[in-house]
């Protein structure tokens, strides 16, 4: 018998409207399959109550005769129940300390989790995620910050013209928006002494893409880390156009023995690495960083780095750091936390590590905000569900009961499933290390 489908309502954050599955889709499951929905009540969930209602999904209040929830950020310690399947991000995979309770408390239950980051084809490449939608969103909130940062260094440029992203009705306006300010520098440009403008953007996958469609509304010039580099403050001033140039692995990261670099031995071995990106800081306007990073390899920036490049009693080259991956203390040091959607901008004071909310104080200007496709909901919301809509019904109808190798899972799925029965599977025993 199938197991009937919960979806939770998001409670980690205040601004998360994000839904795993949305109400079109649920309508063709439950016609095809036959399955039952039941989904948490939340007045601030982007498809409303009434929209699941009507396409045959139960509204309640609490998920106890579900036996699989999904969900799309954390769930707290206390909701877990015994034996039951539940699909979120868990954000364990790394070892994070401040998720080692909850996972604890799914081990103590026997539950199964499955992990959207962890579904992935044979080649390793992710199937369902919100990251071009981060990018998208982390894109838009940067313009947005550059705008409010310029203006308190004293110039209005066009910038100031875009809003946050989450004010937008929808994507399509967040674009025009965009694109209205990409006519006005092209056709009247920007402060000539700000000329130069020269956006760098870290990594090449959805988040990066995502950041990229956006930046591309703008009248923009594209030039690689090497001519950025040769022609360093005799770069074209151009107030007409900004320029953009993406970094690559290759141009982030050095080996130590001065050997030349090769992808697959820098993944396999990163500790041979070092960083080789203060070259580039003094020549950046703003860092978009939508890059891939865990502690095992080079910080990109770091705290040391910026304190170096940063002189007071002028206005700073790098004004605005967008840290879209938001790692605290990861791959930009100046990254100290996450921020929230309704507080999502600081200043870092590169001599004294600390930070102040908001943007009129002197220092780094930092957007980090951790739901960034939140700012977006219902467009994420959509492309989510239709990558995840084609495992819903075997994860129903899957008995977790069996052993692991014998589970009736697509293999996609199945590298995802972290716990089985409260017990780690194969690819991920290491976890157990960090309990």
């Amino acid at each position: 018998m199938k197991s009937i489908i919960g979806i939770r309502h998001e409670d980690k954050y205040l601004m998360e409207r994000r839904v795993p599955l949305v109400p079109a889709h649920i309508k063709e499951l439950i016609e095809k399959y036959g399955l039952r929905f039941e989904v948490q009540s939340s007045g601030k969930r982007v498809f409303s109550d009434k929209e699941f209602s009507e396409v045959g999904a139960g509204i309640v209040q609490d998920l106890s005769n579900a036996g699989v929830i999904f969900g799309v950020k954390e769930m707290p310690s206390t909701f877990f129940q015994e034996n039951k399947t539940y699909i979120f991000f868990s954000h364990v995979i790394k070892g994070q300390s401040y998720n080692m309770p909850m996972l604890n408390a799914m081990i103590q239950n026997k539950c199964n989790l499955i992990d959207y980051e962890r579904v992935a084809n044979d080649k390793g490449q992710r199937l369902i995620f919100f990251g071009r939608y981060a990018g998208l969103a982390g894109m838009i909130n940067t313009l947005w910050t550059l705008g409010l940062r310029l203006k308190y260094y004293g110039h209005d440029t066009p910038f100031l013209k875009i809003k946050q992203a989450y004010t937008y009705k929808s994507l399509d306006e967040a674009r025009a928006a965009v694109s209205e300010v990409g006519r006005d520098i092209a056709a009247h440009g920007m402060t000539p002494m700000l000329s130069p403008f020269v956006f760098g953007i870290t990594g090449y996958g959805n988040v990066s893409r995502g950041a990229m469609e956006i930046l591309d509304l703008l009248p923009v010039k594209e030039i690689t880390p090497q001519e950025l580099v040769a022609a360093g403050a005799n770069l074209t001033p151009d107030p007409f156009c900004v320029y953009k140039v993406v970094f690559k692995e290759e141009h982030i990261s050095a080996r130590n023995d001065e050997s030349d670099f090769d992808l697959q031995h820098y993944y396999n071995n990163p500790g041979e690495y070092h960083s080789i990106f203060e070259q580039y800081i003094p020549h950046l306007s703003s860092l978009i960083n939508g890059m891939y990073w865990d502690s095992r390899y080079p910080r990109i920036i770091t705290r040391d780095q910026l304190m170096a490049s940063y002189s007071v009693n002028r206005i700073p080259k790098l004004l605005v750091i967008g840290d879209i991956t938001c790692d605290p203390d990861g791959s930009i040091e100046a990254t100290v936390k996450g921020t929230y959607v309704e507080d999502p901008i600081y200043v870092y004071d590169p001599f004294n590590a600390e930070i102040v909310s908001g943007y009129e104080t002197d220092g780094i200007q930092i957007m980090a905000v951790d739901i960034l496709p939140s700012e977006l909901p219902r467009e994420s919301s959509e492309a989510f569900s239709s990558a995840l809509y084609e495992y819903v019904d075997a994860i129903a109808e899957c008995d977790f009961s069996k052993d692991f190798a014998e589970l009736q899972l697509p293999m996609d799925i199945k590298r995802a499933l972290i716990l089985k029965q409260g017990k780690f599977t194969p690819d991920f025993e290491y976890i157990q290390d960090y309990l």
